[in-house]
């Protein structure tokens, strides 16, 4: 029996798992270290960020967002695709129960994301974002 040691993105080199209809797992399924990154804004919350990796970590600006409004930035990444899908949450560094996030807008390379302040008052935080990626063909 082979042992599993190449592991790349969700599945290891040596499991050929090209047109199986179906992937189960009883633990995780999940990106390899390498495959994720980290990135922070650096002037504003709508200011671009670019990571090129599958997973990741965003770390907003700690800029003041009002209450009840939006604000929206690019993520660039050379990684995604027009049929891609994006999974999105708020992960830390914020009040609890005070964001919404999504992705409303994909194209080849970007990811338009946008963040909305849903608590009754302004709020200074550097929002950390987690971010995977699913791939489509």
């Amino acid at each position: 029996m082979t042992v599993n040691t190449k592991p790349i993105g969700v599945a290891y080199e040596d499991q050929n798992i090209i047109g199986a209809s179906q992937i189960l797992s009883d633990e995780q399924l999940g990106y390899t270290a390498a495959a994720q990154g980290t990135v922070t804004q650096l002037t504003s919350k709508s200011t671009a960020v670019t990571l090129d990796k599958a997973a990741g970590q965003i770390v907003m600006n700690n800029a003041s967002l009002g209450a009840t409004t939006n604000v929206t930035f690019t993520l660039n990444n050379s990684l995604i695709s027009a049929n891609d899908i994006l999974i999105l949450n708020v992960a830390a560094n914020a009040t609890a129960g005070s964001y919404n996030c999504w992705v409303s807008g994909l194209s080849a390379g970007a990811a338009t994301i946008t963040v909305r302040n849903i608590s009754g008052a302004p709020l200074s935080e550097a929002v950390t974002l987690n971010f995977a990626l699913i791939h489509c063909v």
